[in-house]
């Protein structure tokens, strides 16, 4: 798949975010970050240089970034958190059929006392959202098939991206397999527990958004 822009490493290899090229060329040129791979077939010129077009650059100083970025709910998120998969019936977003579409359930419902929060929100197809309404799950005789969790800063990044092989290349080296099954939208594979897990290991101090050095 074709980059349309670029993978900004750590100083230590520590995948931050993605940033568009012409910022990547920015960095670059400012000498604050250092050009690891481009694009076949693309430049960016100034007056003086002609750069290649970044698909990954690693940042020349380490920049320290909190733990955890706590982002808020929203259906974009929520949707690729769960696979894009109904929590109580198991459909996916390409099985419903007609007016039937994804949406966001309470588990225990706003009207109850439920709060807006990682753990109280699932992803319901419209008929299991209709069945349930204002009642808890055993209520209507309806049961979650994962428990929701928060997601890892990691996961809110990248699974609703799409990255190139060799992005993907960086992410695993510092990540792991799991963590690049998770992001790189590999056909059956899901944010797992284990890879949450894995990311939480290899990172020792939380992110936020990535503003540049």
């Amino acid at each position: 798949m074709k980059a349309v822009s670029c993978l900004a490493l750590n100083a230590s290899f520590e995948p931050l975010t993605i940033v568009p090229s012409r910022r990547a060329v920015r960095l670059v040129l400012d000498g604050k970050a250092e050009l690891l791979e481009s694009e076949t077939g693309r430049v960016f010129r100034s007056e003086d240089r002609v750069v290649p077009s970044p698909s990954v650059i690693r940042l020349v100083r380490y920049i320290h970034v909190p733990y955890r970025f706590r982002r808020q709910v929203t259906n974009t998120f929520l949707f690729a958190r769960d696979d894009y998969q109904c929590q109580y019936c198991g459909r996916r977003k390409s099985d419903l059929r007609g007016r039937q579409f994804l949406t966001r359930d309470h588990i225990r419902p706003l009207s109850r006392g439920g709060l807006n929060t990682w753990d109280n929100v699932v992803t319901s197809c419209s008929p299991c959202n209709n069945l349930k309404g204002g009642r808890l799950p055993g209520e209507a005789g309806l049961s979650l098939l994962h428990e929701p969790t928060e997601p890892n800063y990691v996961h809110l990044v990248w699974v609703v991206r799409r990255v190139t092989d060799t992005q993907a290349k960086y992410i695993k080296m510092f990540y792991g397999e799991d963590t690049l099954d998770a992001v790189s939208g590999r056909p059956g594979r899901s944010f797992s527990p284990r890879a949450t897990r894995t990311v939480a290991r290899r990172t020792d101090r939380s992110r936020a958004p990535f503003r540049g050095a």
